[in-house]
């Protein structure tokens, strides 16, 4: 899922069958999923030509705004987990407000409750 977000933040969406080839393609532990070191693989395999050119993940290499081979592995390390910590954030704001609505939902549905209570007692103190 965090391929599947990346991918289209970056504006190359992936169909699920895409992102399960791209990880296929570096899943060195075969365990379906993308460790940190798998993840560095891709640039690895893109600077060494090992990629196909229609591939996502030569994609995703493109995509990159970093040098690996320039600022070295630490500046990639850095640099994608400020972009999972941006997208994160992105996440947090759209949970707090998925919260407020579900609050809001909650306190309409109280209100309803009490308001049909209120006309039980109206309706008994009107016989």
């Amino acid at each position: 899922m965090e391929l599947k977000l990346m991918m289209e933040k970056l504006g190359a969406p992936q169909t699920h069958l895409g992102l399960k080839s791209m990880i296929k393609e570096v899943d060195e532990d075969f365990d379906g999923k993308l460790s940190f070191r798998e993840f560095l693989l891709i640039f690895h395999k893109a600077a060494a030509g090992e990629l196909q050119e229609e591939s996502g993940l030569m994609a995703l290499a493109k995509l990159s705004e970093i040098d690996v081979a320039l600022e070295g592995v630490r500046g990639a390390k850095d640099f994608f987990e400020a972009k999972v910590q941006a997208l994160s954030s992105a996440s947090k704001f759209e949970a707090e407000l998925k919260a407020e609505q579900e609050e809001r939902k909650r306190e309409e549905e109280k209100r309803r409750i009490r308001q049909a209570a209120f006309r039980e007692l109206k309706a008994a103190f009107s016989t």
